[in-house]
């Protein structure tokens, strides 16, 4: 047997610390003791994985609560528009999909920010006057999720803070939190249409402030911003030079009596991040195709955020190729009837809720003018045998079998987030089980009054 020693020197003062012996026949290899170390397990969770928590999942996964046994399951927690199959996406879109798939041209790995073609194809759909793009100003991304991932990791550091709506989408908070980034939250008004507050916004601004998020259309609320609105948030950003993440992952999902703006029409010195995808509008959030589109138009990000953003692209190589490759088909061919189709079994789901939901003493709802949702108050002091919006929704389950997902998720107690991608008749069916839940345990202010002396 050939044995041979090779020995890791040290510098200086420094001694050997590796001694590895090999056999040549290729039977064994055995390290030497490493010096000063006496080997032992000790396998621990990254800080990173320990930083990182979902408030949603938090919340829902501690409520211990079974549905009631006699009635069957309505939930209307999930923002998956295709869960009931009543919303299936164009067959255009699918059609796509099988050519490319059957081309086999599209099996490989693509470049990490996306096809060239695929990207010019983004630009070309959104594209505007107002705000220019081109396929340099488009990055391809594992769905919008990811898209607003690589946007925080390229704006802000472990140490500054980002600025987030209240209620809002909880992911900002997970991601945030996991890279070491602090969240402000600022509010949103309910009895403004979920408009911001656009002085307590501006109050939250300091040094260490690396971007402030707006997403319009709403997460959990269904709200859309009029144009006077977005133009008020974009000049508390350009007084405060802080560049903006928009979410527009509905963007377009307005109802028929309200316009949706890009924020990136509307200004031409903040520049913007503005993260999409087909999840919502196309109706296929399990194809995971999103993208960030750049508007920069006074060269603020520079090449540095081009670059960066291109850097951490390459962690994992882009989006599925095959949804790549369909990307153009279905961009240019879905037809606009589709788009009708859909939001318009939204408005009349929204509409029948809002309209049930709103006759029912104790609730408040808040009419919604796109997107998926819609936010429903909770007047607490009507209901004084449930400690907060949490308790509630666990008694909606175990006695009517109606999943809401508390807005405590969404950091705004006392207050339900509606999904209305259901069927109808399972619209009607929800709020006809909340409104003899209400009425079950609604006190009026005489009755609320003696539940508190009794407590």
């Amino acid at each position: 047997m050939d044995s041979y020693v090779i020995q890791v020197n040290g510098h200086g003062d420094h001694s050997p610390v590796l001694d590895v012996h090999l056999n040549t026949n290729g039977n064994s290899l055995s390290l030497g003791k490493v010096k000063g170390r006496k080997p032992r397990w000790a396998v621990r969770a990254s800080e990173m994985s320990k930083k990182t928590f979902n408030p949603v999942r938090a919340i829902v996964d501690s409520m211990k609560v079974e549905p009631n046994p006699k009635k069957a399951m309505i939930s209307l927690s999930l923002g998956d528009p295709t869960v009931f199959g009543n919303l299936p996406t164009n067959d255009e879109v699918t059609q796509a999909m099988k050519e490319v798939l059957d081309s086999g041209r599209y099996n490989g790995y693509a470049p990490s920010v996306g096809y060239k073609s695929c990207r010019e194809a983004v630009a070309a759909y959104y594209n505007c006057p107002e705000a220019p793009l081109q396929a340099q100003d488009v990055i391809l991304t594992s769905g919008c999720s990811q898209a607003i991932e690589l946007a925080l990791a390229v704006l802000a550091n472990p140490g500054q803070n980002i600025l987030v709506p209240r209620p809002g989408f909880s992911l900002y908070k997970t991601l945030a939190l996991s890279m070491g980034i602090e969240v402000k939250l600022y509010n949103l008004l309910p009895e403004k249409s979920w408009e911001i507050d656009l002085k307590h916004l501006e109050s939250l601004v300091d040094e260490k402030t690396a971007c402030l998020i707006v997403n319009n259309p709403s997460n959990p609320c269904g709200s859309v911003f009029s144009k006077s609105h977005l133009q008020k948030i974009l000049a508390v950003a350009s007084r405060q030079c802080v560049p903006i993440l928009a979410d527009e992952i509905y963007g377009d999902m307005v109802f028929a009596d309200c316009k949706y703006e890009p924020i990136a029409t509307l200004s031409t010195n903040v520049p913007i991040l503005s993260c999409g995808g087909l999840a919502k509008r196309w109706l296929v959030p399990g194809w995971r195709m999103g993208w960030i589109l750049i508007h920069d138009r006074r060269d603020i990000f520079g090449n540095e955020i081009r670059d960066g953003l291109l850097r951490l692209s390459q962690r994992i190589l882009g989006p599925c190729t095959i949804v790549q490759g369909a990307l153009e088909h279905i961009l240019d061919r879905t037809p606009p009837e589709f788009y009708h189709n859909t939001l318009s079994i939204l408005k009349s789901n929204a509409d029948l809720c809002y309209a049930a939901l709103s006759a029912i003493p104790g609730l408040q709802p808040v009419q919604p003018a796109g997107a998926m949702y819609l936010m429903v108050g909770i007047e607490m002091e009507h209901f004084p045998e449930f400690e907060n919006d949490v308790e509630f929704t666990e008694r909606l389950i175990s006695e009517q079998s109606v999943f809401c997902l508390p807005a405590t998720c969404f950091e705004y107690p006392n207050f339900f987030r509606v999904v209305i991608t259901v069927p109808e008749e399972m619209i009607l069916e929800a709020c006809s089980r909340i409104q003899e839940f209400c009425e079950m345990h609604y006190q009026g202010a005489e009755g609320a009054q003696d539940m508190e002396c009794d407590k």
